[in-house]
C-alpha cells in the first residue's frame, strides 16, 4: 500500500490575497511535500512498514537510528498535510466558541497565546514547527525541530506552523516574524482546531 500525498484543502492560489503565494505552493506542496511522499514510499517498499498507517510509521521509527530516514520523511508527510489543514483563506484573528474558552483558560487571553506562539515559531533555531497541542487535558504551545512532531511526545496536535525556510522564503525572504504574524492574523483555520479539539 503506497502512501499518498493528500490534495490541498484549497486552490493553490486561494491564499494569494492573504500573504501566501501560489508560487510558494508550487514549490512547497508540489516539490517539497511530494518529495517526502516519494522518498517514504521508496524507503518502505517491501517492508513491514509499507502497510502501516502514517501515524504508526512515525511512532515506530522515532528514535531508531537505523530508521531515521523513514521517520524524517514519514513525519514530514504528516506534518505538511496537517499544516495545509491549519490554513484557511481569510482565517486568523481570535477564535470563538469552545476554542476561545479553552485558550483563555490555558493562557489567560488570546493575546497571551499569540505571544507564546509567535515566540515559539520565531525562536525555533533552524528548521522546525510551532504547535498548539493538547497535553493532559490542557492547551499548550510547543515547538519541534526538523521533522519531529507532537505525536511522538504523547500530545494531541491542534494547529501547526511550518517554519522551515522553504515555507516562507519566496514570499518573506528572511522575515520569519512577518510570516508568523501573517499566519496568525490572516490564515489560521480555527475550524480545524475546533475539530481536532472535539475529537481529542
Amino acid at each position: 500500500m503506497a502512501f499518498v500525498q493528500e490534495p490541498l484543502p484549497f486552490d493553490p492560489g486561494a491564499l494569494e490575497p492573504y500573504g501566501m503565494s501560489a508560487k510558494t505552493f508550487e514549490f512547497h506542496y508540489g516539490k517539497h511535500h511530494k518529495a517526502y511522499v516519494d522518498n517514504l514510499n521508496k524507503l518502505t517498499q517491501d517492508t513491514e512498514l509499507a502497510d502501516k498507517s502514517l501515524e504508526d510509521v512515525i511512532r515506530i521509527t522515532y528514535g531508531d537510528a537505523a530508521k531515521v530516514g523513514i521517520f524524517n520523511n514519514a513525519a514530514q508527510v504528516w506534518n505538511h498535510t496537517f499544516f495545509w489543514n491549519s490554513l484557511k483563506p481569510g482565517g486568523g484573528g481570535a477564535p470563538t466558541g469552545d476554542v476561545a474558552a479553552r485558550i483563555n483558560s490555558a493562557f489567560g487571553s488570546y493575546d497571551e497565546f499569540k505571544s507564546q506562539f509567535k515566540n515559539a515559531a520565531a525562536t525555533q533555531f533552524g528548521s522546525g514547527w510551532a504547535w498548539l497541542v493538547l497535553e493532559a487535558g490542557t492547551l499548550k504551545v510547543t515547538k519541534t525541530p526538523n521533522a519531529e512532531n507532537p505525536l511522538v511526545h504523547g500530545q494531541v496536535p491542534l494547529l501547526t506552523l511550518d517554519v522551515w525556510e522553504h515555507a516562507y522564503y519566496l514570499d518573506y525572504q528572511n522575515r520569519r516574524p512577518d510570516f508568523i504574524d501573517n499566519f496568525l492574523n490572516q490564515l489560521v483555520n480555527w475550524d480545524f482546531v475546533a475539530k481536532n479539539l472535539a475529537a481529542a
